[in-house]
C-alpha cells in the first residue's frame, strides 16, 4: 500500500528528541527516508535512526551545532549525497533561552538569535539546492511569537516571531518552484524542557482552551500533512498546534 511520502527524502534539524524526534518518526511512518541533525546526545540520535530503520526506511543521523554555518550546510550536503535527494526540511532545531530583559547577555543573545533565526534561513538556502518541484519547508516556531503571557521569554518570543517573516517571505520566492513553506507553532508541550507535569502545568493548561498539553506526535501530525501532497496549496501559512493557546 503506497504511503503519502513515499520516495521522499526529509532531513530534520534536532531530530534526536522531543518533537523533533516526533517528527522523524512520524514522516519514516508516512514512507519517507528520514535524516537528523543532533549536537550532543549520539545515542539518542542512534535510538531514532533504529526506530526508523525498523519501519522500513533508510535513516542517518548527522552531527551538526545549528549556531555554526558551515556545519549546517554540509549536513544539508551530506543528507542529499548519501541518500540520494532531499524534497522536505523540518528546522526544528532551537535555543530555549529565558530570563528577564536585564539579565541576559549578549552572548545569550548571539547564542538564540543565530540558532533559531540563522540556522532556518542557512539551512533553507541549502536545501533549496537540492529541491525539485513540491518540496517543501516546514518550520517550527513557537505560539509565543504570538502570545507572551509569562515574563522572561522576550528573547525567546522575538526570535521565533523572525519565522513568521521568513515563511511568508520564502513562500513568495519559493512558490513558482511549486516548493511550498510553511510554520507550525507549537504551543505547551510535554518535552523534557517543559514538562507535562512540571511546577507550572496548571496554570499553563488554564491558558489552552483544550485544558491540557500536546504531545510531540501532536506536533508531528501537523508537520506530516504540511509534507504531505494534500498541502499542496499551502503555503506562506502558519498552523498553531497550541491547543487554543493563542485564541
Amino acid at each position: 500500500m503506497n504511503k503519502a511520502l513515499d520516495g521522499k527524502v526529509a532531513l530534520v534539524t534536532g531530530g534526536g528528541r522531543g518533537i523533533g524526534a516526533a517528527v522523524a518518526l512520524r514522516l519514516a511512518e508516512e514512507g519517507a527516508d528520514v535524516a537528523l541533525t543532533f549536537q550532543q546526545n549520539q545515542q539518542r540520535a542512534d535510538d531514532v535512526v533504529e526506530q526508523i530503520k525498523a519501519a522500513g526506511r533508510r535513516a542517518m543521523a548527522v552531527r551538526a551545532d545549528s549556531s555554526d554555518p558551515a556545519e549546517v550546510v554540509d549536513a544539508v550536503d551530506r543528507v542529499a549525497g548519501e541518500l540520494g535527494r532531499l524534497d522536505i526540511l523540518v528546522n526544528n532545531a532551537g535555543a530555549f533561552l529565558l530570563g528577564p530583559l536585564e539579565q541576559l547577555s549578549l552572548e545569550e543573545f548571539d547564542q538564540t538569535v543565530a540558532v533559531n533565526v540563522r540556522a532556518p534561513f542557512v539551512t533553507s538556502q541549502a536545501a533549496v539546492r537540492h529541491m525539485s518541484s513540491g518540496g517543501r519547508i516546514i518550520n517550527i516556531g513557537s505560539n509565543m511569537a504570538e502570545r507572551a503571557v509569562f515574563p522572561g521569554f522576550s528573547l525567546y518570543a522575538m526570535s521565533k516571531t523572525a519565522l513568521i517573516g521568513l515563511t511568508k517571505a520564502l513562500g513568495r520566492e519559493l512558490g513558482g518552484r511549486a516548493i511550498t513553506v510553511n510554520l507550525v507553532n507549537p504551543g505547551p508541550t510535554d518535552t523534557e524542557s517543559n514538562p507535562a507535569d512540571g511546577p507550572n502545568a496548571d496554570t499553563i493548561n488554564g491558558f489552552t482552551a483544550l485544558g491540557r498539553y500536546a504531545t510531540p506526535t501532536d506536533v508531528a501530525a501537523a508537520v506530516a500533512f504540511l509534507a504531505s501532497p494534500g498541502a499542496r496549496y499551502i503555503t506562506g501559512s502558519t498552523v498553531n498546534v497550541d491547543g487554543g493557546f493563542t485564541i
